[in-house]
């Protein structure tokens, strides 16, 4: 076999210079040189077997014909360490390159451990194959010029990899996971269809080359000024309106090429770069005069970027941009504030305290922002602007974002603006004079006038048909009257109901700035419901009715008004205000079947979910998914995650609390910031995620048999005590909804290897953090440690440890998976101990390596210990951040 080995009696290498081979050691076998090249190597295979464990470098065409057959057999080439099997070997008549014939591989491929690099170009792969993704020891992997149209998310796993090259396919983004290529040096997507690129790619702290050309990105993620080993950056021919002004201050960068986008204005930082290539765009300023004083003076403003372990920033009087975490910025324009101050500031997950929503209203922001001092009065107002999930448009909506007034005591809506940030998010824009908390909700829209003692006029704009009528003398002073329209659809009211012949008129929602009735009778106007005239209505079937907001009913007051019947419309007289209502239906006690339709109306169909991670079954994935779109969301986690399908339908309101507990002898690991009692609170909001990862164990040992136990979905807050026996027994009782199956399998270790009782281990005393950024104690890492399981190596790599160090730990500790983990986390932990911002890397590491469970927990301890340290610092008065004297302003002096 010796000739068939000799690179000088193959001929010459085709390999493109633009990718080159790394050097390979060993014995090579170079086929695609001939036209008949997969026949020769099938003759090798079956002549030659006993030679085929030397064989490290292996190039075959894909264009020839029989490579599906040569490829079956590479399993058997279990010392390869370089393989091409790309096409491009031959020309159409036109002199088109012909891609090569694979569109798929052999599973075995995944045993080529010691694979190295793998070229897969120039073929028509329409997804990657999982076997692919499974050669985690790979460095170099070329996918370039294929039919890619989405990568699979455990593409991630692939940590080794350095170069990863993806021109010339069909991708319009990329997972999530990409952020975990820690070690990725360049990276080639160019020539896609990409129209945003993920958060996650601000974690390739290693990439130098970054190719993003040819694409349709509009706008680039706030985390790429993150990438401090990037050096080359192209991303010519996009259709880009705005950079980050960031990506000038990376300290590598050589070069960043914007030329052929549609970049208007660009920062001025990037304008000054000497490495910036900006050819082709229309940049020009407008003309002064066309700009207003205040957008004049915020094109020269400085910018700010806030670290997530930071918890204040400092504003001047000449104004500033903020960028917080999370997507958040702010706007603090010239004279905003007379001196230097201090603003501090949280981002808190929606819970009861922070949340208000009335009956129609549905949250938007998956976090709050927290800005102090709260009641702080700016000489200017400053402008808040908020990330949320893409909204589709309805009419009948709007998006406005809602805060806290420590005056009045009250939540009230700011006038607010919306544009689209990128494919899947939006940002809302208000601007006010005071800080409190800040969120985005959507509310059915409102239209509002002041009245005065001369009377007035309200019109809906959502249905001009319906509107009141003030007259002259209705109230002394001024009052603000409000007006929300809720229309509903005669197909929904008979699916509610079961009557076709039922209909309503739009729901009308009025309410006012003061609490005493008017002083003579206000004329509303109400459109009949649809299908009834007032020439044919039948009267004894014409209902109107009156609601209470508060108590939830609904009491007919038909008998009790005036009711004017026209052709097409209701008129009747109140002096209160309050919710109104037409119905037209034959059946009776109509005051309940209004609150029934009342309730449906605002409740959501959704469905519990409950899987098991594949390579760790005690982390369990808990989610609260609306009924359109449980199907699809556990079609995306199912290469990660098993379990029962989603539960039956239930009915939930917006912003209603239930609660998860594990049954039939599981239980959660440790206790969580927001469990009670074991059990897990949720509140559920239509428009977020509603998920939670929890770790769970078992009360038996699990080294014989299997463990079979549930979890179960309650309604409400958790209660105090035992739930009563024939719930978890029988699935019974008004507040349970579901109940899934949870199994954990039988292991070698006593309690699945994460027993808390350790013999002869001694851990010193070893705090991380400090309590102003976010502390964990050294109990906090034991509970941190004893729920990593066998995500240990991929989360240590996360964290920075060698390849070598967790080997030496693997070895050290062969039988013992907790010790091992301890050792791993506590190594790091002594390491990194004095490094302000050590517990924000141990976050970002759990993310990265997917334990969002963990990650979760570590934030919520790290802010209910900021809290703590915040409360006692100004229980002591050493804290002016909520002082209201002297402008209730914190001043830094410079």
């Amino acid at each position: 076999m010796e000739h068939l080995l000799d690179p000088q009696w193959e001929g010459t290498s085709t390999e493109e210079p633009a990718s080159p081979t790394p050097h390979i050691a060993g014995n090579r076998l170079i086929l695609d040189v001939y036209l008949d090249g997969c026949k020769r190597f099938l003759q090798v295979t079956q002549n030659e077997a006993s030679d085929l464990m030397e064989v490290e470098f292996l190039r075959l065409s894909s264009n020839d014909a029989m490579i599906t057959s040569a490829v079956a057999d590479l399993p058997r080439f279990s010392h390869l360490r370089s393989l091409i099997l790309k096409g491009g070997h031959l020309w159409d008549d036109y002199g088109r390159c012909q891609k090569g014939l694979l569109s798929t591989l052999p599973p075995d491929l995944s045993k080529l451990s010691l694979l190295r690099h793998l070229d897969l170009s120039f073929n028509n792969f329409s997804e990657l194959p999982s076997c692919v993704t499974a050669l985690t020891s790979l460095n170099s992997l070329h996918l370039g010029h294929n039919q890619l149209r989405t990568l699979p998310d455990d593409i991630g796993e692939m940590i080794f990899l350095t170069d990863l090259f993806l021109m010339s396919n069909q991708l319009a983004e990329l997972p999530a996971g990409i952020g975990q290529l820690k070690n990725l040096e360049k990276m080639d997507v160019s020539e896609n269809k990409l129209l945003s690129l993920p958060e996650e790619i601000g974690s390739l702290q290693k990439c130098m080359d970054l190719y993003l050309s040819a694409n349709n990105l509009a706008d680039l993620p706030e985390t790429m000024c993150n990438m401090m080993s990037l050096q080359k950056l192209f991303l010519h021919n996009n259709v880009l309106v705005a950079v980050p002004a960031g990506l000038a201050s990376l300290p590598h960068l050589s070069r960043l090429d914007l030329q052929n986008n549609r970049l208007r204005s660009v920062p001025i930082e990037i304008i000054q770069c000497s490495c910036v290539y900006l050819q082709g765009n229309p940049i020009g300023e407008p003309e002064p005069s066309l700009l207003s004083e205040d957008e004049s003076q915020s094109l020269d403003m400085k910018e700010l970027y806030v670290k997530a372990e930071d918890k204040s920033f400092c504003v001047t009087t000449d104004g500033c941009w903020v960028f917080l975490p999370y997507g958040f910025h702010l706007c603090f324009p010239p004279g905003s504030v007379s001196c230097n101050t201090r603003i501090y500031y949280q981002i808190l997950r929606p819970d009861q305290q922070h949340v208000r929503l009335g009956h129609h209203d549905v949250l938007l922001s998956s976090r709050t922002l927290e800005l102090q001092p709260h009641g702080i009065q700016f000489l200017q107002d400053v402008e808040i602007n908020i990330p949320f999930a893409f909204l589709k448009p309805e009419p009948k909506r709007e998006v406005v974002i809602r805060t806290y007034g420590d005056t009045d005591e009250k939540w009230t809506d700011l006038s607010t603006t919306t544009k689209e940030k990128s494919t899947h998010k939006m940002l809302a824009t208000c601007k006010t004079n005071h800080f409190s908390w800040f969120l985005v909700v959507s509310r059915l829209v409102e239209d509002y006038c002041e009245v005065s003692r001369m009377g007035g006029l309200l019109f809906s704009s959502v249905n001009q048909d319906i509107r009141v009528e003030f007259p002259p003398g209705a109230t002394v002073e001024n009052r603000m009257v409000r007006m929300q329209v809720l229309p509903v659809s005669k197909n929904i009211l008979a699916k509610i109901t079961g009557d076709s012949e039922t209909s309503a008129s739009p729901l009308l929602c009025l309410s006012q700035s003061s609490s005493a009735n008017f002083l003579s009778p206000l004329k509303i106007q109400l459109p009949l419901p649809p299908g009834v005239t007032g020439d044919t209505l039948d009267r004894s079937r014409l209902f109107l009715l009156h609601g209470d907001p508060r108590a939830q009913t609904w009491t007919d007051i038909t008998n009790q008004v005036v009711l004017e019947i026209t052709h097409i419309y209701a008129h009747f007289q109140v002096d209160h205000f309050s919710w109104y209502w037409i119905l037209y239906t034959a059946k009776s006690f109509v005051s309940d079947l209004a609150m029934n339709v009342y309730k449906n109306l605002r409740t959501h169909k959704v469905n519990f979910v409950a899987l098991q991670r594949k390579r760790d079954p005690e982390q369990v994935l808990l989610q609260c998914l609306c009924q359109n779109k449980a199907e699809s969301t556990v079609k995306k986690l199912q290469d990660r995650y098993k379990g029962p399908e989603p539960s039956d339908l239930v009915e939930l309101l917006e912003g209603e609390q239930f609660f998860a507990t594990f049954e039939q002898g599981l239980k959660l690991h440790s206790d969580r910031p927001d469990c009670v009692n074991g059990r897990i609170c949720f509140v559920f909001h239509s428009h977020l995620k509603n998920k939670k990862e929890v770790y769970v164990e078992s009360s038996a040992d699990r080294m014989d048999k299997d463990v079979k136990g549930q979890v179960s979905f309650y309604r409400g807050s958790v209660p105090e005590g035992l739930l009563p026996e024939e719930f978890t027994k029988h699935r019974k009782g008004s507040d349970w909804m579901a109940s899934l199956p949870i199994k954990l399998p039988k292991t070698k270790y006593p309690n699945g290897g994460h027993n808390k009782q350790r013999k002869n281990y001694f851990l010193p005393p070893l705090n991380i953090g400090n309590p102003e950024v976010g502390y964990l104690t050294e109990t906090n890492l034991l509970s941190i440690a004893s729920q990593i399981g066998l995500d240990w190596m991929n989360i240590g790599l996360n964290l920075g440890l060698s390849y070598h160090e967790l080997q030496r730990i693997s070895f050290n500790n062969s039988k013992d998976l907790n010790q091992l983990i301890l050792d791993m986390i506590f190594l790091w932990a002594r390491n990194n101990s004095e490094q302000p911002d050590c517990v924000q890397k141990l976050v970002q590491a759990m993310r990265d390596s997917k334990r969002n469970d963990i990650a979760d927990e570590i934030e919520d301890v790290i802010t209910l210990g900021k809290q703590k340290y915040t409360q006692s610092i100004r229980r002591v008065g050493l804290d002016q951040g909520n002082s209201s004297e002297d402008s209730a302003i914190v001043m830094s002096q410079s």
